[in-house]
């Protein structure tokens, strides 16, 4: 009868891992998003981006979006066709949102280099497009999306 046209689409390929608010939790995260693109075939420029946003973002749910007792979780999600890849990490903190400073050449001088606060300026100028979700009842998603050029 009438049913809609069947249309041949590939799923997006999907990583979720729930990792413990610490340093250590930080950098698993970073090892643990590398290994998955490669294990996906992603294009290696948009696994070189995603690692340093991953390390950014894990760092910053570590410092700023740690709770007790509570873990953060990293998604990724990987088209495949398009070569785009979606980055959420997600913590316990929606009180607390991330503040970035501008990107200035005075930002990443190497003074500037030794201080806190230049990771989401980073994530600003690596990813496509970055923003910041609520995540009830209490938490918040930081996402980042990134795509390969054709």
């Amino acid at each position: 009868m009438n049913q809609p046209p069947h249309q041949l689409t590939t799923p997006s390929l999907t990583f979720t891992q729930l990792l413990s608010s610490t340093p250590r939790g930080a950098r698993l995260a970073r090892l643990l998003s590398v290994s998955q693109l490669r294990s996906w075939d992603a294009p290696h420029d948009l696994t070189e981006r995603a690692e340093i946003v991953v390390a950014e973002l894990a760092a910053n749910a570590v410092l700023h979006g740690r709770l007790p007792g509570r873990s953060f979780r990293l998604t990724l999600v990987f088209d495949a066709l398009a070569s785009r890849l979606r980055i959420d990490v997600t913590d316990a903190r929606g009180d607390k949102g991330p503040q970035p400073r501008p990107a200035t050449a005075a930002a990443f001088s190497d003074a500037a280099l030794h201080t806190n606060g230049r990771g989401l300026a980073l994530v600003a100028a690596i990813a496509d497009h970055w923003e910041t979700l609520p995540h009830p009842p209490s938490g918040k998603t930081v996402r980042a999306e990134l795509a390969s050029p054709a």
